[in-house]
């Protein structure tokens, strides 16, 4: 974007009202933030990665909004805005509360705790970014990649916006945009519901062969998901790249090198006896092998998502400086200019209510606290300090994500690396008061998660909020107005992500294998089993460091490589946590990601010769192919896990649900009929 693009008026001209918080909207807004943070929860969980939501949320609401009579494209605006803080909160809460399930402080997903986490810490990220709104969208005029392509995508929905007129003569453009996400989330659900309801399709393919005479040991596989090549598309192929880079480190290279020079050991913990001759080993031993020497070097991954966590505050801190002198700033203005003849399209919610939601917060925040201490001789001191450390590590947190937010777009935000780096200060800081002995051994890693969920969230709405309220200034929406119908989709969110982990959890099993269907693959939850190995063994359950220090020794070697290729102006960097989590990650859903980033490659390096108007319609459209595949995929997931919750885990043994080795062959196939949907979709909107 340029500075006269920042410059511009607003669509919606301050001296001119149009609906904006309306009852549809705050139907919509709800339900479309309900869905998201579903879908969110399961592809989040699955490969450890989120993408912004405001794109499919603004084509989803253009869409439902044109079935009325009138609507307006500021309660468009207002429908996205709630929408897409569903996809924001659920990627705070599920990069930290499953650590609780995985140390076994809960047995499942209590549904209060988790609602009053997600609430306080969302409407948290919202307050605390409401002073920045001025400083870092109307001085600063930062990039906001998602917010500026969103306002883009509502201009062209031919919703209503001044006396009457449309903001585009494409009146249609609304409808197709709306199907294009439609048709896409019906492909997406449908090959899930193919493979996962009815076992036609298998889900992934995967070998494990031994060479050498047992010396040498390979294994390799790819998940056959049309939402993985969606996520890589979106992400791009620096990152899709970089992810799939990790799995080959892990699984092509790490696997060999681990079971070559520990193999012993490795046999051991497997249940197999060392003594045996490689050549006796059957293929079941052997996979057993392959996959303990796997675990093992998945842990190469954490140490370089902790190296990773803490560069990321480092390197932030030029920003963290800059977003509390902007908050800071912001906030004398507030005082002196006050609100008397402030234009409509400038008047934020009052900095006097910002002051009074974070002072009320405080009640909730300490009784969240109190509950996490349990029975704690001492809890209403640890509770009072670790209140105090949300409030301060939020604010500042929260500050540093808006900003980073502006630079760099909500969908590459370190927001996982900010949560690390708290994990790792909060648990030293309460391994003073509380030590590491008896209860607090126990309690502390729980206080520690319960404050990393809260400030998780906090952090990603508030990137998510500062990306709408950029989408807002250009098409002239209402601040204040944005900032409550924020507040309305945590609330919408906060209520039904409890519900959602519950089943996948049933359904599928996260970080662990689910107890009610312990033959499914479970999700990953990698930055979740991070927090939780994190916490405990800085409490004293101890860490196996062997691997950990091989992932700090490459987190350094990515952290030159980034320097060197940022002092050559390259657009191509090594952002470590990419790395960290491709290696964590089962090597078999880098490779799907890496396609789908191949292919946003191609598209994007032959769109240099459309027009304008052409190259943009191809960007939208291939986003929103790539936002349908997730999300179709993602919801129905979550259908099959309620399925199998309920006691149909193998399928609905209809007559075709085993087909052998036939299902592998049909679900490459329908993986290849998804790649070729998403490209050929994208390819042909540039060319109409």
């Amino acid at each position: 974007m340029t500075e006269s693009d920042s410059l511009a008026p607003p669509l919606v001209p301050a001296d001119k009202s149009l609906a904006e918080i309306t009852i549809k909207a705050l139907v919509l807004g709800v339900v479309l933030s309900a869905i998201l943070a579903a879908a969110n929860a399961y592809i989040g969980l699955l490969v450890g990665l989120t993408v912004s939501a405001s794109i499919p949320a603004a084509a989803a609401s253009m869409g439902l909004l044109r079935l009325f009579r009138r609507s307006t494209i500021l309660e468009n605006n207002m429908v996205q805005t709630a929408a897409s803080a569903g996809e924001s909160l659920a990627a705070g809460i599920i990069f930290t509360i499953p650590a609780l399930v995985l140390m076994r402080a809960w047995t499942g997903y209590e549904y209060g705790p988790l609602v009053a986490i997600a609430l306080v810490g969302g409407i948290l990220g919202v307050a605390f970014t409401i002073p920045l709104r001025r400083a870092l969208i109307v001085e600063a005029r930062l990039r906001f990649p998602e917010g500026v392509a969103t306002a883009e995508v509502l201009k062209t929905g031919g919703i209503e916006t001044v006396d009457h007129h449309t903001a585009s003569a494409d009146a249609d453009a609304a409808r197709r945009g709306f199907r294009v996400l439609i048709k896409a989330a019906g492909l997406g659900a449908l090959i899930k519901a193919l493979e996962s309801g009815l076992g036609w399709l298998a889900g992934s393919v995967a070998g494990v062969k031994a060479f050498l005479g047992g010396k040498y040991l390979a294994m390799g596989s790819i998940n056959l998901s049309p939402a993985l090549v969606g996520v890589g598309y979106i992400v791009g192929l620096n990152i899709a790249l970089l992810v799939f880079l990790g799995g080959v480190i892990g699984t092509v290279i790490g696997v060999p090198l681990n079971w070559l020079f520990n193999g012993a050991e490795i046999m051991t913990k497997a249940g197999i006896d060392p003594g045996m001759s490689l050549d006796s080993l059957d293929s079941h031993q052997w996979a057993a092998v392959a996959g303990q020497a796997w675990q093992d070097v998945r842990r190469v991954g954490v140490g370089a998502m902790m190296v990773g966590g803490v560069w990321s505050l480092i390197s932030l801190a030029k920003p963290l400086v800059t977003g509390v002198k902007a908050s800071l700033h912001a906030y004398r203005e507030s005082r002196v200019v006050g609100n008397g003849g402030v234009p409509r399209t400038d008047f934020d919610t009052p900095i006097i209510y910002v002051g009074i939601v974070a002072l009320l917060a405080t009640i909730p925040l300490f009784l969240i606290f109190l509950h996490a201490l349990g029975d704690y001789p001492d809890r209403v001191m640890i509770a009072s300090v670790m209140t105090i450390l949300m409030l301060v590590f939020g604010f500042i947190f929260a500050s540093v994500a808006g900003y980073m937010a502006g630079l760099v777009g909500s969908s590459n935000n370190p927001v996982s690396g900010i949560t690390i780096a708290t994990v790792i200060f909060s648990a030293l800081i309460l391994l003073q008061l509380m030590g590491s002995t008896g209860q607090a051994a126990t309690l502390g890693p729980i206080a520690v998660i319960f404050l990393a969920g809260l400030i998780c969230s906090a952090a990603a709405i508030a990137g998510d909020n500062m990306q709408d309220l950029k989408c807002g200034h250009i098409l002239g929406a209402t601040p204040w107005r944005q900032q409550v119908m924020q507040v309305v989709g945590v609330i919408g969110a906060a209520l039904v992500i409890p519900v959602v982990l519950e089943i996948l959890d049933h359904g599928y099993g996260i970080g662990r294998p689910s107890p009610i269907n312990p033959g499914a693959q479970p999700l990953s939850a990698p930055q979740a089993g991070l927090m939780q190995a994190l916490a405990t063994g800085i409490f004293g359950d101890g860490i196996e460091w062997n691997f950990i220090f091989m992932g700090f020794a490459l987190a350094i070697v990515l952290i030159i490589l980034d320097k060197v290729q940022e002092s050559r102006g390259s657009h191509f960097r090594f952002p470590v946590l990419a790395v960290a989590v491709g290696i964590y990650l089962p090597l078999g859903l880098s490779v799907p990601i890496f396609i789908g980033g191949l292919i946003a490659y191609y598209i994007d390096r032959h769109s240099s010769n459309l027009h304008e108007k052409q190259r943009k319609k191809q960007e939208q459209t291939g986003l929103l192919v790539a936002s349908g595949l997730i999300t179709g995929e993602a919801l129905m997931g979550v259908v099959v896990a309620a399925l199998a919750g309920w006691g149909f885990s193998h399928g609905l043994n209809l007559p075709l649900t085993n087909l052998g080795g036939w299902s592998s062959i049909l679900g490459v196939v329908a993986l290849l009929v998804a790649i070729a949907y998403q490209y050929r979709k994208t390819k042909s909107a540039g060319d109409d």
